[in-house]
């Protein structure tokens, strides 16, 4: 597992860098450690180092910042960066899960090696990780998420109904979705996943835009 190594980047502590790839579902039938913590952890890293990005390098305003960092720090675009670097090969899952690991989990590994780095190689090489990786989507301008939310409530503003964004069913362990609907006069339009409620709700009206449309 010396996917970081092109990358200048070289851990050393192996059993660590195993567990950022060991989903709870491996963790549960093995008695070992998940990379829920490292996640965590990575998931605060990422969102610095993306957030300082923007604050040097923008004069956007706070909320367009948020709205423009969202975009990359989604499930998708973290798929998406662990797809590139090439260790989506490496994660294990449970019996349960074999044949079936889904962008969640890949992506939820995005952020528990990011975590690693930091732990072994301090937030320099963080950064520089960041800025090979991440840094040049961002100024390619590479789409991995729309404002749907905002475009469905446009739709709908033009009949003068409102939008409600229902919780269907929450996780029960890591690695599942958040379901949730749009709802608009009682009538479910959209239904959406995503690792997070904010990512579910997009989905959601990303669905609801294509039947109305479609």
């Amino acid at each position: 597992m010396n996917f970081l190594n092109k990358y200048n980047i070289f851990i050393k502590n192996k059993d660590l860098l195993l567990t950022a790839l060991t989903h709870s579902s491996y963790s549960n039938e093995n008695k070992c450690e998940s990379y829920e913590r490292l996640e965590f952890l990575g998931d605060s890293i990422l969102q610095f180092l993306t957030s300082e990005y923007y604050y040097k390098n923008t004069n956007l305003k706070e909320g367009e910042m948020s709205k423009k960092r969202a975009g990359y720090v989604c499930e998708e675009a973290l798929a998406y960066y662990v797809k590139k670097v090439g260790y989506d090969k490496y994660i294990r899952v449970g019996n349960g899960l074999l044949g079936k690991i889904n962008d969640t989990i890949i992506a939820d590994t995005f952020e528990s090696v990011l975590a690693v780095i930091y732990l072994e190689c301090g937030m320099d090489k963080c950064r520089e990780y960041i800025d090979k990786i991440v840094i040049p989507c961002i100024e390619e301008n590479h789409l991995f998420f729309e404002d749907y939310k905002t475009k469905l409530q446009e739709l709908v503003q033009t009949d003068r109904k409102s939008i409600k964004y229902v919780l269907d069913e929450e996780p029960s362990e890591k690695g599942e979705d958040f379901i949730i609907k749009a709802v608009v006069n009682n009538i479910v339009l959209g239904v959406g996943k995503g690792r997070n409620k904010k990512e579910a709700e997009q989905n959601a009206a990303k669905e609801a835009i294509k039947k109305s449309v479609g």
